[in-house]
């Protein structure tokens, strides 16, 4: 299977962002308002606690759904193609699990249908990231990483605003959540959005070559230093800042936050497709990432979290658009993208799974959130070191 060169139009770059918006405000809106609100009110005195052993056991298992979709993707045989419908089929699973979320009274209950959004979510994201490789030449891949990046923060902004001040009660945001992920995956299950199949497609195991494990590296730092440094935010703007409403607070940071990203996504993709670079924009990016984390760190105070969130945004921005270009270029397996991208993945939920055991041991013994934060950066940095090595991408 001979590596895409003819550009992908604006019309297929907007039916994948739509759908990987979709995908962000189902999986993402809950983790930031929905579920810690709904932990806490089942059990007030445990509500660290059982956040992190939540979102502990979803994301091990979003490490085994992720790469087995991704590989039962590319060996699909349909007139549909391989990753359409994959990605209706996850949507719609997803979406229920959504729905079932909203009605649960119960820690356990919380818990098992938070398992089914996360396993929806994951089956999706390796459909859609394999479209990407697919189809996108490499000289392109910047910029259209960068549309596909944009969902991200987009999502937490609409779902915010929407589960805070368009409806009320849990139940009615959740399922205002599963609708919007329907409509959203719709236009890249109707347009043909898939790549010619290989003739044949090899069974066999993923294999880290020598860059993709350290790009592998890079993202794990990135996204742990991400995850441990927002998992508790609501509780951090509660309990150490005293915001007076912490759920409007996290809103105003992301709106923040997103507005960094729009700045610098975009035009660092853009960029890094022009030069070909890809290594020393993901090197700066971790910087000031780490840069953030410092100041949540050192000021507890609201106008310096609103200074952090800018700073997270401008630097996420250009590692969201940059990294994902770069990841793609040091695929292993022309034939095997999804299943490829979905040990890839293991970088974005393994910190998922390793944040709240680290976060809570650190809140709990080591002196609260500045150490926490302080951990993060050092996770940022680690990531900015590990780039380092990779041979094949400048």
């Amino acid at each position: 299977m001979t590596a895409p060169t003819t550009p992908v139009r604006p019309g297929w770059i907007g039916a994948l962002s739509a759908a990987t918006l979709g995908m962000s405000i189902a999986v993402l809106t809950p983790i930031q308002v929905l579920l810690p609100l709904q932990i806490e009110a089942i059990d007030p005195a445990r509500k660290v606690a059982n956040l992190g052993w939540i979102t502990a056991v979803a994301a091990v298992l979003s490490m085994v759904v992720c790469p087995v979709a991704g590989a039962l993707s590319d060996r699909t045989v349909s007139r549909f193609g391989r990753r359409r419908q994959w990605v209706a089929g996850s949507a719609l699973v997803c979406a229920a699990g959504l729905v079932l979320l909203g009605v649960q009274t119960t820690i356990a209950g919380v818990a098992v249908t938070w398992c089914v959004v996360q396993a929806g979510t994951n089956a999706m994201y390796a459909a859609l990231t394999a479209s990407v490789p697919d189809l996108v030449p490499v000289r392109q891949r910047g910029v259209v990483s960068a549309f596909v990046g944009l969902p991200l923060p987009l999502s937490l902004v609409l779902g915010s605003f929407l589960v805070s001040t368009v409806v009320t009660g849990r139940f009615a945001g959740y399922c205002l959540l599963a609708g919007l992920l329907l409509a959203l995956v719709v236009p890249f299950v109707l347009l043909p959005t898939d790549g010619p199949r290989p003739e044949r497609v090899p069974a066999g195991l993923p294999r880290f070559t020598h860059d993709l494990g350290w790009a592998f590296g890079c993202r794990l730092g990135i996204q742990l230093a991400n995850a441990v440094g927002t998992l508790y935010l609501l509780y951090y703007l509660r309990d150490v800042v005293h915001h007076e409403d912490p759920a409007r607070a996290v809103f105003a940071l992301i709106v923040v936050y997103t507005a960094g990203i729009l700045l610098t996504s975009v035009v660092a993709g853009r960029w890094s497709d022009r030069s070909g670079l890809r290594k020393p924009f993901v090197v700066v990016s971790s910087l000031v990432v780490a840069a953030a984390m410092v100041v949540l760190s050192l000021a507890h105070t609201f106008s310096a979290a609103l200074f952090a969130a800018a700073l997270m945004g401008v630097g996420y921005g250009v590692y969201l658009a940059v990294d994902n270009a770069l990841i793609t270029q040091v695929l292993p397996a022309a034939h095997a993208h999804a299943r490829d991208l979905g040990v890839v993945n293991l970088a974005n939920t393994a910190p998922q799974a390793l944040a709240p055991a680290i976060a809570g041991v650190v809140i709990a013994d080591l002196g609260g959130y500045s150490p926490l934060y302080l951990l993060a950066a050092a996770c940022a940095l680690a990531g900015a070191a590990a780039i380092g090595p990779v041979r094949s991408v400048r």
